[in-house]
Parts: C-alpha cells; structure tokens; sequence
C-alpha cells in the first residue's frame, strides 16, 4: 500500500464532507485532471482507504429518537464471539475493542428509550460473555466534518 501524499488527503477531506461529490469537482478542487482524480479514488479504494461512500444521518429525523453509547465487560478471549453477535443486533451503528476499564464501546440508535432498555437488558446483557454493562445516554451529537 502506498502512501498518501498531499493531493491524496485533500481528495480524502473533500470526500468526507461530501461522498457525492463528482470526480471532476473534486479533480478541479485539488487541481488536477479528472484521469487523475479517478486514478487516485480508485486506487484508495482498492487499498482499502476509502472503505465506501455513506450518508451522515440525522438519526432523531429518521426514528431513532435514543442514542446511547454502550460499555461492556466481556470474558477474556471473547472478542470475536461477542462482535459477532453484537453485529446481529438493530440500532448498532459503531463498536470498538478498545483498553481500559471495559473492553467494548458501542455506539446505538433506537426509536426511543423503551428500545434501548429492551437492547440492553436483553439482548446485550443476554450474551453469555457479557459481564457487565454500562449506558450512557446521549443528549446532543454533532458529527466531526473536516474543515475545507
């Protein structure tokens, strides 16, 4: 895989704050032809730097009125069990085997709070693995964009 140079994270920002963004905007944008543009996405892509094009959802808007971010304590060695299982699960929109006091971060959406207790005291807290869990709530979310 090879590095990214300058134009290549200039490609990546414009990108970020807009994946629909046509590839002769962004050749233009970075100053440079539109073979150019094509070649470098496409090659991003395919060494995995780009892993797709999503939309940034307002999730209050689209019925998931809940959002919480969830640790859990698992088993030793469980990781991969466990990820599989929480990727079954609705309204996981990010999770994360991260250090520290517990071992996964969990990032959900629900319809509402009725949603997001049934997610955790059952379904979550119901994988065998899982030790122990912690909620907390979100109240207000701004999605990071990369400035110009």
């Amino acid at each position: 895989m090879s590095r990214l140079d300058r134009v290549d994270r200039s490609i990546l920002r414009l990108l970020q704050q807009d994946g629909r963004a046509s590839i002769r905007s962004v050749a233009e944008r970075v100053h440079v032809s539109r073979a150019n543009a094509y070649a470098r996405i496409s090659r991003m892509v395919e060494d995995g730097v780009i892993r797709g094009f999503t939309a940034r959802v307002d999730h209050e808007k689209a019925g998931q009125g809940a959002s919480a971010y969830i640790t859990l304590k698992i088993v030793q060695n469980s990781w991969r069990t466990v990820r599989e299982q929480l990727l079954e699960l609705p309204g996981v929109a990010h999770i994360a085997l991260v250090g520290g006091e517990f071992d996964v971060l969990l990032l959900v959406h629900t319809a509402d709070n009725r949603a997001l207790r049934e997610l955790v005291l059952t379904r979550i807290q119901g994988i065998p693995q899982v030790l122990a869990t912690q909620t907390l709530l979100v109240f207000e979310e701004t999605d990071q964009v990369p400035p110009d």
